[in-house]
């Protein structure tokens, strides 16, 4: 295929993303930089769709296969408040033929028990009176990250942790629905993971991510959007994926977090198959 050759092309060592930034929003993406003058395709989401490690993520596949820009405003760690607090990124979908929104999971927004930093959302702030309540005397000096907050909370107490979950997971639903309304371009919803939803999303470890999305939240968001497109990748196509990623000697751990460029062609396959008849029936 033609993006195996470029791997055969590269060095050792880390990847250049050529990181930019468009008009007056303060998240930095991955280039090269696109004219948005023209019809366009939009793609936000997190780490994957900003393809970390990979050197062509899907939406730098998709752009050559649908031949149309695709701007990946995809950014590292973000969750949904990054784009709905960015007017710049929401008028740029609201121009775009269609918008792709990869889902992440429930952790990386403010709620009613912890707030999140504005653009980094993987980054906890402060604990709410509600949270404090709950959890009287606990100490989160140390926490830093939503994924650590989680895991403190739900070691903490089970019990407690099963209720702050739900609602979480009903806090997302309404974000994500809130977001859709927003982007106001036909949405293509994402599922892009290890793992189907629902899949026992309870039991898995709290760092895979989508954190706690369920099959249900999904179904809440379906009338709202033109297609959903779901890719569960396996553990061979991971694997495999991983000897094609490029990363620096001390970035190998958070590369095996991620899916890989084989799961990212998947996703580029079938999105092609997608949004090549939503647009071809789109203005």
């Amino acid at each position: 295929m033609w993006w195996d050759m470029a791997y055969e092309r590269l060095g050792e060592g880390a990847l250049n993303y050529y990181q930019c930034q468009y008009g007056a929003s303060k998240l930095v993406f991955r280039g090269p930089k696109k004219k948005l003058s023209n019809r366009f395709v939009a793609t936000i989401g997190g780490t994957e769709t900003y393809g970390k490690f990979v050197e062509l993520p899907y939406p730098a596949m998709l752009e050559d296969l649908l031949d149309l820009p695709v701007a990946n405003f995809g950014c590292v760690n973000a969750g949904i408040d990054a784009y709905l607090g960015d007017q710049t990124i929401l008028e740029n979908c609201k121009k775009a033929s269609a918008t792709i929104l990869q889902v992440g999971g429930v952790q990386n927004l403010s709620n009613r028990f912890y707030s999140v930093h504005a653009r980094r959302n993987d980054r906890f702030i402060k604990a709410s009176p509600l949270l404090t309540s709950i959890y009287p005397g606990l100490d989160l000096t140390d926490v830093h990250f939503t994924g650590h907050l989680l895991t403190v909370l739900q070691r903490t107490s089970p019990l407690d942790f099963q209720v702050i979950c739900q609602d979480l997971k009903e806090t997302w639903v309404a974000r994500m629905q809130a977001l859709i309304d927003c982007i106001d371009s036909p949405v293509v919803l994402l599922w892009m993971a290890d793992h189907a939803p629902g899949e026992n999303p309870e039991e898995r470890p709290l760092g895979h991510d989508p954190m706690f999305v369920e099959r249900w939240m999904l179904d809440e968001l379906q009338p709202d959007v033109a297609a959903y497109v779901e890719i569960n990748a396996s553990r061979q196509e991971i694997a495999a994926g991983f000897e094609r990623m490029i990363f620096g000697p001390l970035e190998a751990p958070a590369a095996e977090e991620m899916l890989g460029p084989i799961v990212h062609e998947v996703a580029a396959r079938k999105l092609q198959t997608v949004m090549g008849a939503l647009l071809t029936s789109g203005p």
